[in-house]
């Protein structure tokens, strides 16, 4: 089956059934999922709707349904149409009540509530976005986590992602013969990873770039030989100041923003416990 109907359905943005999907699809080769999204689906009319959908492009549901009698509906229309219908959440949420010996609250987009934590990540954006390629750099202690590295090795991306997480991020580009500012070598609050990448791969990139730009591909910013000069040069400074690096050669920026989340908890636990 290369082509299919795949109905993801949700009460609140969608977000969590999309990941759950992505991450499931991307094991099977040559299957392409013909995607419908439903989102804020909370009333029984809005589930009529979306059967009406199914039964007119008939596959696989996926939903996360907190609300019984919408969801009681919807699996009802699918037995019906003897089509496959998944709660994704349910096994969880299951595990958690029975551990927990606790009752979970049906509340459709909870996790969306202008809570304290909503209002940290919105606060992190700001902080990321003003802090993005060597900017306002005499307030760093303020970040919680400040990325170095070459032109082209994800450092924006990478620190929105992180924002996005709650963490409040700063980058700062290695440019050659341009001194380090002193502000970021004696950084003691955030943590500072160094970001690098194969220097092949990062001189495809620039070429690239220059490429898009209408701009000379041959020069010293693209040339492999003065990229891997560069690319050395940035290890030897991220070893000398003891700061981690994280190579983002294979690495999508959700996996490089997964390990650096990583180095940023154990860097805390430690300080943590040697406080105690």
């Amino acid at each position: 089956m290369g082509n299919f109907h795949l109905h993801l359905v949700s009460d609140a943005t969608g977000e969590t059934v999309t990941s759950v999907a992505r991450a499931c699809m991307v094991q099977f080769e040559d299957v392409h999922p013909v995607q419908h999204n439903w989102w804020l689906v909370r009333s029984q009319g809005q589930v009529e709707r979306v059967i009406a959908g199914i039964e007119e492009h008939r596959g696989i549901v996926l939903y996360t349904l907190v609300d019984s009698a919408v969801r009681g509906v919807l699996e009802e229309a699918c037995r019906r149409l003897k089509i496959p219908c998944i709660a994704v959440l349910d096994p969880v949420m299951g595990a958690l009540a029975g551990y927990l010996q606790a009752e979970m609250q049906a509340t459709p987009g909870r996790q969306y509530q202008l809570d304290a934590e909503y209002f940290a990540r919105i606060d992190a954006m700001q902080f990321t976005l003003s802090h993005d390629d060597g900017q306002l750099i005499d307030d760093l202690e303020d970040a919680d986590i400040v990325l170095v590295g070459v032109s082209r090795t994800s450092k924006t991306p990478t620190c929105m992602y992180l924002a996005n997480r709650g963490f409040k991020c700063a980058n700062y580009p290695l440019v050659p013969g341009v001194p380090l500012p002193p502000q970021l070598e004696v950084l003691k609050t955030p943590l500072v990873v160094g970001l690098t990448k194969d220097p092949k791969s990062l001189s495809d990139i620039r070429r690239a770039r220059l490429r898009f730009l209408n701009q000379e591909e041959e020069s010293d910013y693209a040339q492999f030989e003065k990229v891997r000069e560069e690319v050395a040069a940035a290890r030897r400074l991220f070893t000398r100041h003891g700061w981690p690096a994280v190579d983002v050669s294979r690495r999508s920026i959700e996996e490089a923003s997964a390990t650096i989340i990583q180095l940023h908890s154990q860097r805390k636990a430690a300080r943590e416990g040697g406080m105690q």
